[in-house]
């Protein structure tokens, strides 16, 4: 039988899917204070056991969109996050020598750990996309420029949740063209258009 938070996430990861086209191999950085998802203060009483109640649904979600998931730690080892090694390779992300365990790096970053098929641990990512339960302060590992999204559900159990996904910079000022197939559409107009 799911919990009620479980149930909550599964609503938050199908709103996000109703409001993000994802590419396949994007990265997908998920904060969590399985504390706060308790009802406790960040750091002071989460659980291996709701990490793995939230790790499912979360694994579930990258497989259908053919994500990368990145579970941010906590302070203590500096935010650093837990990734496939597939991933770490892909992007250039250089693997630090750390395991995150539950009272340094977190819970779900443990569990994450202990559950993805070939784990390390990376400083700093840039997360096309991404999920902050319990505000765990995701920002640091998103893709500028970040957009937050709303979803009909506020809390995973008792932990704040937000959500974002990214794009990419706005630059060339008011002359600037921001739609390509507007650009294609004008009459005669191709330069730096492929």
């Amino acid at each position: 039988m799911q919990t009620l938070w479980q149930l909550q996430l599964e609503e938050v990861l199908s709103e996000l899917e109703q409001q993000i086209t994802f590419r396949k191999g994007q990265v997908f950085v998920v904060g969590c204070s399985t504390s706060e998802v308790a009802g406790k203060r960040i750091g002071t009483g989460g659980g291996l056991d709701i990490a793995e109640g939230l790790f499912t649904p979360l694994v579930k979600f990258a497989s259908r969109h053919q994500l990368f998931l990145a579970f941010q730690s906590c302070e203590h080892i500096n935010r650093a996050l837990t990734v496939e090694r597939k991933a770490a390779e892909k992007y250039g992300w250089e693997p630090v020598s750390v395991i995150p365990v539950s009272k340094a790096g977190g819970s779900m970053s443990a569990y994450a750990f202990s559950n993805m098929i070939d784990p390390v641990v990376v400083e700093e990512i840039q997360a096309h996309a991404g999920i902050d339960i319990g505000q765990t302060m995701i920002g640091m590992h998103l893709k500028r420029v970040a957009v937050p999204l709303r979803t009909s559900v506020k809390l995973v159990g008792e932990a704040i949740v937000a959500t974002a996904t990214t794009r990419p910079k706005l630059i060339g000022g008011e002359r600037a063209v921001y739609n390509r197939e507007l650009v294609q559409s004008q009459e005669g107009y191709t330069d730096g258009i492929d």
